[in-house]
């Protein structure tokens, strides 16, 4: 991996060649939003069957989810090198901007929105008990910070690819720590539910736990069997396509899950994403400022820009499953966060493209690699 290096001063390029899946990332995730409703429709027993697949005894963890969230998440976690978090020390006020607004702005300005928003301003078409659901499903939304889609919104904005990797290393580490009570906290503080603690650890250990110990150890054994080369340039190209399919496949899945609240509640989708963009674009605009006061070197910036922005929706919709149930309108608050994430986090792509000379033309470390699907 590279090291969070000596800052370099070089033209960066603008025209970004992505493969046929990033290029049209936006319609894939819309064609597989049709394919899920159609087959919860038209296929119910069988969709019921998958939901009553549980990771354990009582755990409420989804198994097919776990195992698609497995296969997208554990190829990205092989590429995290928890060594280079040392060597964040040369330059820390990118990653310090980075986990100032994921873990103390982000949940809380996610809270105070949808509680705002779900319990007053759209009282007159949300039910007490649908805001309660739409308030914890933005919530959990917002304490998932983005793991793997970070690193094509990073290749598209010109974003240093070692910084990123450990901005996203840093992320994961505290996720493992903060996810589980801040969810509990601001849940339980911001709605009338109650949050089965044992469950949100369950999440925990079943999407996050597992896919990074797996990550870790496969990594350590090819490096030693084969040569760290190897392993990076061979052996990870050969899992971009077992990513994407599981992605689509969970993106299937999530929207099968969710057929009859989305046929059904289609002003409701709309109430939802409301407060989830005002979100995204606080998050973000506060992150790139930020950067800015702080002369964090554009390749820093743009990618913290997104992070902060960005969620990890398969951990949020199959947390939200497991807490309150395929059909409840928490689930459905963690999906609507999917269809918005993909065009929203283009137009912060762009407007951190146009607005690069805001910064001084540097980036970090050596020559940016292909971009990462999950």
């Amino acid at each position: 991996m590279e090291t969070v290096g000596t800052i370099e001063q070089q033209t960066l390029p603008t025209d970004k060649k992505l493969n046929l899946f990033e290029r049209y990332l936006t319609v894939w995730v819309g064609l597989c939003m049709v394919g899920g409703v159609v087959l919860g429709k038209s296929a119910p027993g069988v969709i019921q069957a998958m939901r009553e697949m549980e990771f354990g005894q009582d755990s409420h963890v989804n198994f097919p989810m776990a195992v698609l969230i497995w296969l997208m998440i554990t190829p990205m976690m092989m590429k995290v090198d928890f060594r280079a978090v040392a060597k964040v020390g040369q330059r820390p006020q990118g990653l310090l901007v980075t986990l100032f607004i994921n873990w103390v702005v982000k949940p809380f300005s996610m809270a105070l929105l949808a509680w705002v928003f779900f319990r007053f301003i759209f009282s007159v078409w949300i039910t007490p008990a649908e805001a309660d659901q739409y308030i914890a499903g933005a919530i959990i939304l917002a304490a998932a910070p983005c793991t793997a889609m970070v690193f094509v919104w990073s290749y598209l904005t010109d974003g240093d690819p070692a910084y990123t990797l450990v901005q996203v290393s840093v992320n994961d580490l505290i996720m493992l720590v903060l996810f589980a009570p801040i969810v509990g906290f601001l849940v339980s503080g911001a709605s009338s539910l109650t949050v089965p603690f044992a469950v949100l650890i369950y999440s925990v250990i079943g999407f996050i736990v597992i896919p990074l110990v797996l990550g870790v150890l496969i990594r350590q054994w090819f490096i030693q069997q084969r040569g760290k080369q190897w392993f990076e340039d061979t052996l990870l190209p050969r899992f971009a396509p077992i990513t994407i399919a599981a992605l689509l496949v969970t993106l299937v899945l999530i929207f099968a899950f969710q057929a009859d609240n989305i046929l059904g509640k289609p002003l409701h989708v709309l109430l939802i994403a409301i407060p989830i963009l005002l979100q995204v674009y606080l998050n973000a605009s506060l992150a790139y400022g930020l950067m800015k006061w702080l002369k964090v070197p554009y390749a820093v910036a743009a990618p913290g820009a997104l992070i902060g922005a960005s969620n990890f929706f398969e951990l949020a919709v199959a947390t939200a499953i497991a807490l309150f149930g395929p059909e409840s309108g928490a689930a459905l608050a963690t999906v609507v966060g999917v269809l918005v994430e993909v065009p929203v986090m283009l137009s912060v792509c762009h407007v951190c493209n146009r607005t690069r000379h805001w910064f001084p033309e540097t980036r970090l470390g050596a020559a940016q690699p292909s971009a990462v699907s999950r």
